[in-house]
């Protein structure tokens, strides 16, 4: 029967995150500061130096203020994600205004989007092999839709150079990214007709030496809360 057995993403779901991939596809598309990473099976572009070099300092030293070990999600063994994460202050202007280019960038409505959340590696962390968008089979399902549904859109933004390691790696495509301060990154973790993505399985690969900070937000079909 599989994973879709008992529980499946809703039709008017599906019919949203199709809509939403079409707006953001057709927005970033029309926009010269955007490329598109030319991989089969993943809408996946990126934006050199979305971020000035004083902007990343600044957001690194918040990051550091608000960072904890990563909860939630553990690989088959326990070890899956053992970076170190925290969700900033979603009411500080300056977090707000970063907010708004992302916003303004990708086209969604903001009150589509979750809280940016920092994340920092330290040598030998990583985040195994995983995606964003939730599944109809995890236990968490119904009380992610009465939070605003299936995620959409991914951006991730790299906060500095790592000395050794840490890339974005997407597995299935067969695509590796190193960290580059400033850049942002935004994938579609949905397939054009709106139902998730396999080949947008990702993994942070294992800092080997340095620390790597990175931004993201993620964007759900309904308004988020």
């Amino acid at each position: 029967m599989g994973l879709f057995s008992k529980k499946s993403q809703s039709y008017a779901e599906t019919s949203a995150l199709r809509l939403i991939g079409e707006t953001v596809r057709k927005r970033l598309a029309n926009d010269s500061g955007v490329y598109r990473i030319p991989v089969d099976g993943l809408e996946i572009f990126g934006v050199a130096d979305f971020f000035s070099a004083a902007e990343c300092e600044r957001l690194i030293a918040i990051v550091d203020k608000v960072a904890r070990p990563s909860p939630t999600y553990k690989g088959t063994d326990a070890t899956g994600r053992t970076s170190y994460t925290g969700d900033v202050d979603p009411f500080d202007p300056f977090i707000l205004m970063l907010q708004r280019r992302i916003d303004d960038l990708i086209g969604i409505d903001p009150a589509f989007g979750e809280t940016i959340q920092g994340q920092r590696y330290e040598p030998g962390q990583e985040f195994r092999g995983h995606y964003d968008h939730f599944l109809p089979s995890q236990h968490f399902w119904d009380t992610e839709q009465k939070r605003g549904g299936q995620r959409s859109w991914t951006a991730m933004a790299y906060l500095n150079a790592v000395e050794e390691g840490g890339t974005t790696d997407f597995t299935r495509v067969n695509l590796s990214i190193p960290p580059q301060p400033g850049a942002l990154l935004l994938w579609n973790n949905m397939k054009p007709d709106g139902t998730p993505n396999p080949d947008a399985l990702h993994a942070g690969t294992p800092v080997v030496r340095g620390k790597k900070y990175v931004l993201t937000k993620w964007y759900r079909s309904r308004p988020w809360h």
